[in-house]
């Protein structure tokens, strides 16, 4: 992880269309090391473009995104190796095991062992499903590996789109819990959910998109 004095990301003045529709109109975001960020905003107002054009994978028509002072642009490999995203899609292979998921998306960052791998499936509680091919999979399990790819990535910044889509109440807590262990520790997180996110007074702020 990053040190927690440098971890800082700003996104000035974006401007994204899709289509014919103005999504991102002039925003700004930004957030330091050590904060959660709890996106809300009523359906089409843009909370999945926006960190989908955080992530890289949208480029908009107008503005900057800088993370720890300097433009993306400038040094995207470092700033993909800085930064893990968890879409609505697991992006999950099902004729591979969970384990086999893991390592393949992991060691393409960094050498991870297998033992690493299965300590942070048994934290997410899908110890049990490592070595089952991930079709055969509940959808709550199948979000739980993704996460666990979130975690293994030691990434600063975690851009989480519904994450906790599938999961039961526990499961819901359990993962709110580790992502703010995760600010705790100095990285950031920018999280959408329809729910709330219920944790300790002052550990998440809202961020509402209108």
């Amino acid at each position: 992880m990053a040190d927690a004095v440098d971890a800082h990301l700003v996104a000035d003045h974006l401007h994204l269309w899709r289509g014919q529709r103005h999504v991102l109109r002039g925003l700004y975001v930004e957030a330091r090391a050590g904060e959660f960020i709890h996106l809300k905003g009523a359906n089409g107002t843009g909370k999945t473009s926006l960190l989908r054009t955080l992530a890289g994978f949208l480029w908009p028509e107008e503005g900057e995104i800088r993370w720890c002072g300097q433009p993306v642009g400038q040094d995207r490999d470092g700033y993909a190796v800085a930064m893990a995203y968890l879409g609505h899609e697991n992006a999950l292979k099902g004729d591979l095991t969970a384990l086999e998921n893991l390592h393949y998306a992991t060691n393409l960052r960094h050498a991870t062992p297998q033992s690493a791998q299965r300590a942070v499936l048994e934290r997410l509680g899908v110890a049990a499903q490592a070595d089952l091919p991930t079709r055969v999979l509940s959808a709550g399990q199948k979000r739980r590996v993704a996460m666990a790819r979130v975690l293994l990535s030691r990434a600063t910044l975690w851009l989480l789109d519904e994450p906790f889509t599938n999961l039961d109440t526990q499961g819901v807590t359990d993962l709110a819990a580790l992502v703010a262990e995760h600010t705790r520790q100095g990285g950031i997180a920018l999280v959408t959910s329809h729910a709330a996110i219920a944790l300790a007074e002052g550990q998440v702020r809202e961020l509402v998109l209108a």
